[in-house]
């Protein structure tokens, strides 16, 4: 397999799609960010970088449980970055990838909606 091929095997969640054809894809969207405390995380992060505590002290009522699970399941969809410093005891920080600076356009919309609606 020639190195053309390999990347092209191996699919790169920093680099986005053309669509051919949309789908339905709420429900792909859903399983992205759709967890309960997914929107409140990514509304802080859209302010820059931030560390656990400080997410923890900015999402009222998120325990940390709920924080760490959040944080890896964003990690894991590749909407956040987790970067770990060597030092004592360890600095983490969660910063947003491309993916994740591409959702800002649909939370705006929602925090519209709400100011419009609610």
């Amino acid at each position: 397999m020639s190195t053309n091929e390999k990347a092209a095997a191996v699919p790169n969640s920093y680099i986005p799609r053309d669509p051919v054809h949309i789908e339905c894809s709420i429900e792909k969207t859903l399983s992205v960010v759709g967890g309960k405390w997914s929107f409140l995380v990514l509304r802080e992060l859209f302010g820059g970088t931030k560390r656990f505590g400080e997410l923890q002290r900015k999402v009222n009522g998120i325990s940390p449980k709920a924080l760490t699970d959040t944080l890896r399941h964003l990690e894991e969809q590749g909407v956040l970055e987790r970067k770990a410093y060597p030092t004592v005891p360890v600095t983490v920080e969660y910063s947003l990838t491309p993916k994740g600076e591409d959702l800002h356009g649909i939370l705006k919309q929602m925090k519209l909606w709400a100011a419009k609606w609610t």
